[in-house]
């Protein structure tokens, strides 16, 4: 049975305020005082233990010993650090190097 127009509006809204309320959350329950100890270290050690985690799983299926030896994807990769490093910039460096992964896998 297919949503009406109001109903699927209406969960759309509904969803959108959840979603809205617990983004609100933290800044609200944290904006008198300082966040715990463990809040803190998993602002800091969380991001890159999940970069970490998405180079071993974009590498896991990558076959080093045939040609072309991973090269689209070493390059890519080092494409991606260079221009993180030079423009501090995730999107620039992300979108450069998926670009360049996509132009290299196809030629």
């Amino acid at each position: 049975m297919p949503l009406s127009l109001s109903a699927a509006l209406g969960a759309t809204a509904i969803s959108a305020l959840i979603i809205f309320a617990t983004r609100l959350f933290p800044f609200v329950l944290f904006s008198r005082r300082e966040p715990p100890a463990l809040l803190r270290f998993i602002e800091k050690y969380i991001p890159p233990m999940i970069m970490a985690i998405l180079l071993v799983y974009c590498f896991n299926g990558v076959d080093f010993t045939v040609r072309p030896f991973a090269l689209p994807h070493i390059t890519a990769l080092v494409v991606t650090v260079l221009t993180y490093l030079w423009k501090h910039n995730p999107l620039i460096s992300i979108f450069g190097g998926t670009i360049l992964f996509m132009l290299l896998q196809n030629l």
